[in-house]
């Protein structure tokens, strides 16, 4: 099954960003999203469009964060993505003419309506300021988190 991860991996790199004072280039990103540049600036571009991320063209250009992590949730980050599907999960059919078939479709749907609004409405009450602090609960110290060149170095 083919997982999107883009939500994983921009929420990454936007609370390496929180910590970085200059801007990060697309190279940068992509290497620790484990991507290529192209599909990074792609990617980033409705967070730009969303007025989440700034860039700069040319030398000592890159992506810098325009707003603060207290004010941006996760579901914030996975609506300016497309709000990609949740879920791999669905129907055999879509209009069944079979009517056991109908009762399952009917109770899946239910189902995965409810997760999604649950699962939505969780990502809604977390902030990219939250995970900061749970990163800096499991021992990362500033320093480390500003040091992304270095600790991505070996991603590729």
């Amino acid at each position: 099954m083919n997982r999107d991860s883009r939500l994983s991996g921009v929420l990454h790199v936007l609370l390496h960003m929180a910590h970085h004072s200059a801007p990060i280039t697309s190279q940068t990103l992509a290497r620790a999203m484990q991507t290529n540049p192209v599909v990074l600036r792609r990617i980033m571009a409705g967070l730009r469009d969303a007025g989440y991320v700034g860039s700069e063209k040319g030398h000592g250009g890159g992506w810098t964060l325009t707003r603060d992590p207290a004010d941006i949730t996760l579901r914030d980050i996975y609506a300016a993505l497309g709000s990609p599907a949740l879920f791999a999960l669905g129907n055999r059919s879509a209009n069944p003419q079979c009517l056991v078939e109908q009762a399952v479709n009917a109770s899946l749907d239910k189902a995965l309506e409810e997760a999604e609004q649950r699962l939505l409405a969780r990502l809604g009450e977390v902030t990219l300021a939250m995970l900061d602090a749970d990163i800096r609960a499991r021992g990362a110290d500033r320093r480390q988190l500003a040091d992304f060149e270095t600790v991505h170095a070996g991603a590729a």
